[in-house]
């Protein structure tokens, strides 16, 4: 059984070098109490987060704040959408936000996502800080600059590379996950681990990862630094943090595997990426991490799902394969092709 421990988190600061949008990600437990000391939080300050996040979170933030004002979103992929924008948005035309004033969000991927994205088109953008609540956003999406909502049905079709001016990481928050969000954030840093960090593999292969949660987060942090430095519009290196989204994001929109996480269909989809060397090893992780499934797929909207993506280019895609553990090979390849090896692999599992 994964659970996260109270292991004392180093005390961090990773700098993200990103020219004029450059900042700091500060890892601490605790960190949300003084969250005041890290951001500039005297002013108007738009709190947003979920109604599955522990309302004390928001509450504790907003109560740092000069004029914190909290605005919570129903949980779940469906609040990435115009009419939730519409109404954060709304929010902050009513509360007389103006150029200095803020967005935080205090959440998981889906809030970091859409506050965000309210930040970067409110008066063509104002400051944005992001305190992620989940392991998965606390290791990739709080950090690069992604933003988005869905729509028309695609996923993140709609959005702006827009960098928070600050993040926040207080490993202390995840003690109120349960286990199947561990799980899910897991998916992200074994996806890192297979292409860019051999001993950090090696954790989840050989060690206790809760002993490890620690050293797992600022490993995982490091990687898309590292990738977000040199490629932070996704033109080149960066679509190595795509690995297994293609099928994986085939897989989360088709409507049949909508109870499935994100990293869920993102540890499906990694499979049939790996060589047949690395398979087994892979999947013995993903079934020590509670990330294995053995499911009945439905090709054609896996299919159709997948290539509405926006990482197609025609008939083509990019994917990324990993034929040793912390290296890998970027490919252009048929779309077609991608769903036949992935049909082949997962459906003989």
């Amino acid at each position: 059984m994964l659970r996260i421990s109270r292991y004392k988190v180093r005390e961090m600061t990773i700098h993200m070098n990103l020219g004029e949008d450059s900042y700091d990600i500060v890892v601490e437990r605790g960190v949300l109490s003084k969250a005041n000391k890290q951001l500039n939080l005297n002013r108007r300050v738009l709190v947003v987060t979920d109604s599955v996040v522990p309302e004390e979170y928001a509450k504790s933030l907003a109560s740092q704040c000069k004029e914190g004002i909290i605005y919570t979103v129903p949980m779940g992929e469906a609040s990435k959408s115009l009419d939730i924008l519409g109404k954060v948005l709304g929010t902050m035309l009513d509360n007389g936000f103006s150029r200095k004033d803020c967005v935080v969000a205090v959440g998981g991927g889906v809030v970091g996502d859409l506050a965000g994205f309210a930040a970067s088109a409110y008066m063509r953008g104002i400051d944005f800080y992001n305190i992620p609540t989940t392991l998965l956003s606390q290791i990739d999406s709080s950090i690069g600059g992604k933003t988005a909502i869905n729509f028309g049905g695609v996923k993140n079709i709609v959005g702006a590379f827009y960098q928070p001016k600050k993040v926040l990481i207080d490993p202390d928050l995840l003690a109120t996950l349960p286990e199947r969000q561990i799980s899910n954030g897991l998916a992200e840093a074994i996806k890192m681990a297979l292409t860019s960090d051999k001993e950090l593999f090696d954790i989840f292969e050989n060690k206790v990862i809760d002993e490890n949660i620690d050293e797992i987060i600022i490993r995982s942090l490091n990687i898309k630094k590292s990738v977000v430095e040199q490629d932070e519009k996704e033109s080149g290196l960066r679509k190595i943090l795509n690995f297994g989204h293609t099928i994986g994001h085939g897989i989360e929109s088709s409507e049949e595997m909508s109870e499935l996480y994100h990293g869920e269909c993102v540890a499906l989809g990694m499979i049939p990426m790996c060589s047949n060397t690395i398979r087994p090893r892979l999947i013995k992780v993903l079934k020590k991490c509670g990330l294995y499934r053995i499911l009945k797929y439905d090709w054609d909207k896996i299919t159709e799902a997948a290539f509405h993506d926006k990482k197609a280019d025609g008939d083509t895609v990019t994917i990324t394969v990993v034929n040793e553990i912390g290296s890998f090979e970027m490919k252009k390849i048929g779309c077609l092709d991608v769903i036949d090896v992935a049909k082949n692999i997962l459906e003989d599992l």
